[in-house]
């Protein structure tokens, strides 16, 4: 029983580093708030002009709040200018961007 219980703390300790590695390095994301977001069309136009941003990993539409959250690439940066280009080939403002 004993050697079981060394065993499987050896086991934890050597699998505790790519748990984290899996959990943890998401990359970071910008919230953009966008003036005139008022159709599931218009959010489904913006999604797909932000998506096309290079480092852009996903886009969430968030239409009842007017919000664009983009999760970007782990290890990118995206200017905050692509972001608003994006936002107005797709008809729209950016009034702000926020990183977290």
């Amino acid at each position: 029983m004993r050697i079981l219980q060394s065993f499987l703390f050896i086991l934890m300790l050597f699998a505790a580093p790519f748990g984290a590695a899996m959990a943890g390095d998401t990359g970071q994301t910008a919230t953009i708030v966008v003036n005139g977001l008022s159709c599931p069309f218009c959010a489904y136009g913006l999604e797909k002009h932000l998506k096309k941003v290079n480092g852009v990993e996903d886009v969430n539409i968030d239409m009842k709040h007017g919000k664009a959250t983009v999760s970007l690439k782990p290890g990118t940066q995206v200017d905050d200018a692509m972001l608003r280009e994006a936002v107005k080939k797709a008809g729209f403002t950016a009034r702000d961007i926020s990183h977290n």
